[in-house]
């Protein structure tokens, strides 16, 4: 193993919260959890990055997406 480390190590954000019959979802109004898993630029970071399965970076650009158009979060990075 190399002695330098290519990635850094962050801790793991909890993507998903659970509803009372057990479905999961992303909140799209808990806006520090979101504006966490996008880049300074504005953008959603990938699925490694995050380690998240597929439904859960669908559910993340979804609910970033909701809070783009409702104006919690920016389309660029101007004001973030």
């Amino acid at each position: 193993m190399s002695r330098f480390n290519r990635f850094t190590q962050t801790p793991k954000i909890k993507v998903t919260r659970k509803t009372a019959s057990g479905t999961q979802y992303v909140d799209w109004k808990d806006v520090e959890n979101l504006r966490r898993m996008m880049s300074p630029n504005g953008k959603i970071y990938g699925r490694k990055r995050l380690s998240t399965s597929a439904r859960e970076q669908k559910m993340i650009a979804q609910a970033v997406k909701r809070a783009r158009f409702m104006g919690l979060l920016p389309y660029t990075s101007a004001t973030l």
